[in-house]
């Protein structure tokens, strides 16, 4: 607590005198905001505090020097910052770091579920002590933990986090720090925790531990004030809550809660240790590799024009590090970052009411919206938050749409991208999973077309209750609910999820219990299946909306009639009942290999080289087929330089050739053009139609083979030239296939329509 020259690179507290100086300049200097105790907090960790201070003025007043001082400005408002000299050690990890916020149960869940993840405490502006000092709140934050074990287990999870995240950094972090030091400073926010729970005296009527905490939080740098603190050998929580005499090299197990006696115990520990290791040559010891660390410079959030919306200007104290994060955000937790800025700049802008904005943030509770009924239920309340939150992403009204581009820097409205869709998307998915048990994979909103968003999204905003009720009968109701709806509710139970890359060897659980090979599919086939068979899908939703309401519960399968079952829904049994055919869609059906005659055949024909395609060619699509028989259709020939290929099907069975003059679909194309769009939709139905023969006659070929092979005592019929040259063929046409159903939906044609 004195002032004497010290051996060492580790800085003990200053003077109370010193410390004293500090905050009373402070609270002198214009704008700053900061209430006395956070200030009193900071003073004992800062290293050379008259390095901030201006020479005091005629009246012997000193303040904050005006080029220790800056401004922040955000898109949200301004920030007040002083520049200081802190001991390596102070600061604390923030529990509402953005980057690890799908940690957390969300105050914007409304269910109370037993399995439900740990909470967040609520943040509040820090009011002032005083009425004399003014209606307006500190430029600081307060909170109220249940006790101080709840305050210190959230910010150890909060820390432990980061370990679990740390693999997203192409470097390590801590080791950087040994070696070079801290290079950016981070930014410090101060906060009050007061304890709603009091603590317990011991036998001399003492209390145990002290009912409120100040801290300084970090808002930029939670990753660096954390390895800092595992060089020093403590922890967030022990800088926050009190530091235990084992690690200030005292006997004992108590606890020290003032900074001013434990940092000056820590410092002159690590000031004898680091003596000793160098007459020792000890290059690990900690006090050696804390040496660059010993002090560090720090950004102190002291003002703000607007204290009330400080939470949220801190946040967004760097737009462009949610857009275009230095350290990659997982996808939940970037696409909320980005949701919220759009919402500050909205709040900022005057455009967006704050208690709106902080319920749709996942600030608040939902129902705390003016507009949520008393009696809504869960699902009801999940719902009104997601409906807002999109559109307020998907805006219709000018000024938005600009504020929204400037947020995310995007192109302008006519050139919207499907890239910059999905990440607004995404950005809504994100912070609608806030309110649910557990987030999905924010991807899976990925489902609207450029074309239909541009301009904005204007659908009827008719309570979910009347949506459920009509959507049986009404169509636009079961559209909307499609649309807006079953992807995340389908996703919360995790009964489908955003398409991944290879799904080659996963499995799901069959209704036997036995492993099903998982079917690939995009969200959209999954929201078109549904659309294709009405009946069945008003029933899932409607069970699914029961199931968030009685305590997020598995949700109960449905028949076909939209009857309850027994069984809980699952992946495989959705898969089953909304069929997909696995597969990879293609960006287009690839035109066929042929042979050389039949390549030239099509350029004299078209004029030009271009090939065409085997069965959704151009003038496949514009011919009438006759009524066809499905022996016409034959496979396409080799490709040049290849002599033939054995042919599966008809009366030729296994082995036989197919000349490369046989080609029915080249010569379907080489008829003349249909005149009219219906003849060319006819066309095309009715080459599925011979396709969908000639399988079949393929199917009852292979299975005589197997027939023959069976009485013939021949294991491996195919095992040949033959079989492996049709294995090739199959290879070949499945892909096609598969993307000619994927066309055939996007273009309106499912198995649920009249006729099929």
């Amino acid at each position: 607590m004195s002032d004497h020259q010290n051996d060492g690179p580790f800085r003990p507290p200053v003077s109370i005198e010193r410390q004293n100086t500090w905050v009373d300049a402070a609270l002198a200097t214009p704008q700053v905001k900061s209430p006395r105790a956070a200030l009193q907090n900071a003073a004992v960790f800062l290293v050379d505090p008259e390095r901030t201070l201006s020479e005091p003025d005629v009246n012997g007043v000193r303040t904050l020097r005006e080029g220790a001082l800056r401004t922040v400005r955000t898109d949200a408002g301004e920030l007040l910052i002083v520049e200081v000299q802190m001991h390596g050690v102070a600061g604390a990890v923030w529990e509402h770091n953005e980057r690890i916020s799908s940690l957390w149960h969300s105050t914007a869940d409304p269910s109370v579920s037993g399995g439900t993840k740990r909470s967040l405490t609520r943040v509040h502006p820090w009011p002032r002590e005083s009425p004399d000092e003014g209606d307006q709140p500190y430029a600081a934050l307060l909170s109220h933990p249940p006790n101080r074990q709840w305050l210190t287990s959230n910010t150890e999870e909060a820390s432990d986090e980061l370990d679990r995240r740390d693999g997203l950094r192409s470097y390590d972090l801590k080791e950087d720090l040994v070696l070079n030091g801290q290079q950016e400073p981070g930014m410090y926010i101060p906060q009050r925790f007061c304890l709603v729970e009091q603590p317990h005296v011991n036998a001399d009527g003492v209390p145990v531990h002290p009912a409120e905490y100040v801290g300084w939080m970090a808002v930029r740098g939670n990753n660096r004030t954390k390895r800092r603190q595992d060089i020093f050998g403590l922890t967030s929580a022990e800088v926050l809550t009190g530091v235990p005499a084992s690690k200030l090299g005292l006997p004992g197990d108590e606890v020290f809660f003032e900074p001013q006696f434990w940092l000056e115990k820590l410092s002159n520990r690590l000031n004898q240790e680091w003596a000793e290791a160098r007459l020792a040559g000890d290059d690990e010891a900690t006090a050696i590799r804390a040496t660059n660390v010993a002090v560090v410079t720090a950004h102190l959030v002291v003002g703000t024009p607007t204290p009330e919306r400080l939470y949220r200007i801190v946040q967004m104290s760097n737009r462009r590090d949610h857009v275009h994060p230095p350290l990659e955000f997982v996808p939940n937790d970037r696409g909320r970052a980005l949701g919220r800025s759009v919402l500050g700049m909205y709040v900022a802008r005057g455009v967006l009411d704050e208690k709106e904005s902080q319920v749709l943030s996942g600030l608040a509770p939902v129902n705390e919206l003016s507009v949520a009924a008393k009696d809504a239920t869960v699902s009801e309340l999940r719902d009104l938050r997601s409906m807002m939150i999109l559109r307020e992403f998907f805006p219709t009204d000018p000024h938005k749409k600009l504020l929204i581009r400037r947020a995310l820097s995007e192109s302008p409205p006519s050139q919207l991208s499907s890239p910059e869709i999905n990440r607004r998307a995404r950005a809504w998915s994100a912070l609608t999973s806030e309110s649910y048990p557990a987030p999905w994979n924010p991807r899976i909103a990925e489902v609207f077309n450029a074309g239909s968003v541009r301009a904005g999204l204007d659908f009827s905003g008719r309570p979910l209750r009347e949506l459920l009720n009509a959507a049986d009968k009404d169509d636009a109701a079961f559209e909307e609910l499609v649309a807006y709806r079953a992807a995340h509710w389908l996703a919360a139970f995790d009964i489908i999820d955003a398409d991944r890359g290879s799904l080659a060897g996963q499995k799901t659980d069959d209704d036997d219990g036995a492993k099903a090979a998982r079917v690939r599919r995009t969200v959209k086939n999954h929201l078109n299946a549904l659309r294709s068979n009405r009946i069945m899908a008003v029933a899932v939703l409607r069970e699914l909306a029961r199931a968030m309401d009685e305590g997020d519960r598995r949700p109960i399968r449905v028949s076909r009639s939209g009857a309850l079952l027994i069984e809980e829904m699952s992946t495989a049994w959705f898969d089953r009942e909304f069929p997909k055919d696995s597969g990879k869609r293609r960006p287009k059906v690839p035109a066929p290999r042929q042979s050389q005659g039949a390549s030239d055949a099509a350029r004299n024909e078209t004029g030009s080289n271009t090939v065409a395609t085997a069965l959704f060619s151009q003038r496949a699509w514009r011919e009438q087929p006759g009524s066809g028989a499905a022996a016409s259709l034959a496979v396409p020939p080799p490709p040049a330089g290849e002599g033939t290929t054995p042919v599966l099907g008809g009366s030729t069975g296994i082995g036989a050739q197919a000349s490369g003059a046989a080609v029915p679909f080249a010569a379907a194309a080489a008829q003349p053009a249909a005149s009219t769009f219906e003849e060319q939709v006819d066309a095309a139905a009715g080459l599925t139609q011979r396709l969908l023969e000639l399988a079949e006659q393929v199917e009852a070929s292979l299975t005589a083979v197997s027939a023959a092979a069976a009485k013939a005592g021949i294991d491996r019929p195919l095992a040949g030239r033959a079989g492996a040259e049709a294995a090739r063929n199959l290879a070949r046409i499945l892909p096609s296939v598969r993307t000619m159903r994927d066309t055939v939906e996007d273009l309106g044609g499912r198995t649920g329509q009249d006729g099929a």
